[in-house]
């Protein structure tokens, strides 16, 4: 990504955003509400375009969605007629697959995220966690070289994010592969980043590139290290000082 930028109308939500992003590494992306993140992902899988600089894949600059890139969006994207089964097999429908590749493959990845004994149930039927692992499995089903989450796990309660971050640990560690996820939660952001990347502003820029040097792989354990807790205070420094300096001129 070079020189990338993005404007609606009069608004300039980002500018000047220069990135590289490396094969399988996970980068997660942190900044203030409205800053640009959801905006900026968009832009990466070609739905929404730049209005200044480029985002390039293996050479190639990316002005529309393609092949090997998956996203896995908030608020799931399930379609509600279509079961547990059709609705993970629907991207690699679309990709030509055939009714024999999706018997074969879909079990395999439903299986992946826990989904086992689901197949034929409707979204209305099952939890808001288990539908975002449906939504994940869907994304995983086309094996992605790329993979974009944004806020895979904003909409669902406290304990069940906790448990799909470790479940998409766990998911990855086993099938590594390029992963750029939006978050506003900085735990989530230390714990699954190989680098963070945080966006200040408006409009909004990269005003850091934290590196997250915690071993993988990683698990509960990790939260104890005296090393988490100095990364997360880092990033949480960085985007607090924004927060005290918006309040004091509220209080002027």
């Amino acid at each position: 990504m070079s020189g990338a930028g993005k404007r609606f109308s009069k608004l300039q939500v980002f500018s000047d955003v220069e990135l590289e992003v490396g094969e399988r590494e996970v980068l997660a992306i942190i900044g203030p509400s409205g800053c640009g993140k959801t905006t900026l992902l968009r832009c990466m899988n070609g739905l929404i375009p730049l209005t200044e600089g480029e985002i390039t894949m293996e050479g190639e600059a990316i002005t529309s969605p393609r092949e090997g890139v998956a996203m896995v969006f908030q608020h799931f994207g399930l379609f509600p007629w279509k079961t547990v089964f059709n609705n993970v097999a629907y991207g690699l429908k679309l990709a030509g697959a055939t009714r024999a590749q999706i018997d074969e493959k879909i079990p395999e990845y439903i299986k992946l995220v826990g989904l086992s004994g689901f197949e034929h149930y409707y979204p209305y039927q099952i939890s808001g966690g288990m539908q975002q692992r449906c939504g994940l499995a869907r994304a995983l089903a086309v094996e992605p070289r790329v993979l974009l989450m944004d806020e895979p796990f904003g909409a669902v309660d406290a304990q069940t994010r906790e448990i799909l971050q470790f479940e998409m640990l766990r998911i990855w560690e086993s099938r590594p592969t390029t992963m750029v996820f939006v978050t506003h939660a900085i735990d989530e952001a230390v714990l699954m980043g190989d680098r963070v990347l945080v966006l200040k502003g408006r409009p909004s820029t990269v005003h850091e590139i934290v590196e997250v040097d915690l071993p993988r792989p990683r698990n509960r354990a990790t939260l104890l290290l005296p090393r988490f807790a100095e990364l997360r205070e880092h990033v949480w420094n960085t985007l607090m000082a924004d927060a005290r300096q918006a309040e004091l001129e509220v209080i002027r």
